[in-house]
């Protein structure tokens, strides 16, 4: 298993729309989500930021990744999301989300 931190701007005008949208989540893209080996997934939100973390528990995340980006729902759903979100202007080239490095943890 491997933990993972993300995060991203959210726009100050669409932080209820957003929170809204993930107060019901559609079904498809949960089951998606799991389908693709993430577990303990949850979205945390300070101001204007998002913070994701997820427990990745398969054994291919690039693999289970493009699955989702595939998936015809799940690009639906990100259709819906992203104009709520700003990506980091410090962001790699390809990523929505900036991936964190994990400086600690304790079980």
């Amino acid at each position: 298993m491997k933990r993972y931190g993300m995060v991203i701007k959210v726009k100050p005008e669409k932080a209820d729309e957003y929170k809204k949208l993930h107060a019901a989540v559609w079904p498809d893209v949960l089951k998606k989500i799991k389908d693709c080996n993430i577990k303990n997934y949850s979205i945390f939100l300070k101001d204007d930021y998002l913070f994701s973390y997820f427990e990745y528990t398969g054994t291919d995340f690039e693999s289970d990744m493009k699955m989702m980006a595939a998936d015809p729902m799940t690009q639906k759903w990100w259709d819906v999301c992203k104009p709520c979100q700003v990506p980091l202007e410090t962001c790699n080239e390809g990523e929505w989300w900036a991936n964190m490095v994990e400086v600690f943890h304790q079980d």
